[in-house]
């Protein structure tokens, strides 16, 4: 086991408020996003649980999507999720 594996935390806050753990993120085959899911995975990784890497080979996420989530949040909350990839391009190229 890894020094930074021992290093990391049990648990996070969760989008929820309540303790979020590795057992209680989304599962590995996950195909539909909802909101819920994209902000534990979101949360997961910045509060250390996850990585950004470990995360993205997970969910079979890129990196991009994975970071598109996170300003989701930061720019609109919770509700910046509903956003599905094409409005987002949509929006970018009338821009």
């Amino acid at each position: 086991m890894s020094i930074e594996r021992k290093m990391r935390p049990t648990h996070v806050i969760g989008p929820t408020g309540e303790p979020l753990t590795l057992g209680d993120l989304p599962p590995a085959n996950t195909r539909r996003w909802v909101i819920r899911r994209k902000a534990e995975v979101v949360a997961a990784v910045r509060g250390g649980l996850l990585s950004l890497d470990e995360a993205c080979q997970r969910y079979t996420l890129s990196v991009e999507e994975f970071l598109s989530w996170q300003r989701a949040i930061d720019r609109d909350g919770l509700p910046g999720l509903r956003t599905t990839r094409v409005q987002q391009y949509r929006s970018a190229e009338a821009r």
